[in-house]
């Protein structure tokens, strides 16, 4: 049974492809940031962690242009933050996602929390986006985890790969990085304008 809705979420070729591009554009997004993050002075370690622990693009962005404006970590931080409270009614929208029923003892509940924190931190725009397409409860939780679970790893690879790019380059903005999210946001918002 568990196996079932990996079986038909690969069968559905148009969620597939629709979530592999999104990885793409996510994935030359996190190139971006990386890029622009170490070019513009910040060690390596910090868009790298910031991927793992924040793991909100937007966010990220907007977290680093303020430090490197010459704002104040605090400052930073808010920035992300105040970013970042849209995710709240998303994860209110997929709670039934993250939310593992069911009954037992100490390791199920355990199980469930893994799960509920795991599913509160692949809350993106997309994954929510995929699950809401959907209104079987099955279909709901196979796109939601799988978007979510593709991203986190394509963001995490694609971060540190531009933060060898930004290392050896330096000048970003030479290379135009610094429109690449605004110009992948449009890209992935002129085809719902039909």
């Amino acid at each position: 049974m568990r196996f079932k809705w990996r079986t038909d979420l690969l069968s559905d070729t148009p969620l597939v492809r629709d979530v592999a591009l999104v990885c793409l554009a996510d994935g030359i997004v996190g190139v971006s940031f990386g890029a622009t993050a170490v070019a513009g002075g910040l060690p390596w370690w910090v868009p790298v962690a910031m991927s793992l622990l924040v793991f909100a693009g937007g966010s990220q962005f907007a977290a680093v242009g303020v430090v490197l404006a010459g704002g104040s970590p605090v400052a930073a931080v808010a920035a992300g933050a105040v970013l970042n409270t849209r995710l709240f009614p998303y994860g209110l929208a997929v709670s039934d996602v993250t939310n593992a029923g069911g009954s037992g003892g100490s390791g199920a509940r355990t199980r469930r929390w893994a799960a509920r924190l795991l599913g509160a931190q692949l809350v993106t725009d997309e994954s929510v986006a995929f699950a809401l397409r959907h209104t079987d409860p099955a279909r709901r939780k196979a796109a939601f985890w799988t978007c979510g679970a593709a991203l986190f790893t394509v963001w995490n690879i694609s971060v540190p790969l531009g933060v060898l790019a930004g290392s050896a380059m330096r000048n970003t903005a030479a290379f135009g990085l610094d429109a690449t999210f605004p110009a992948v946001l449009l890209a992935l918002a002129l085809p719902t304008l039909t």
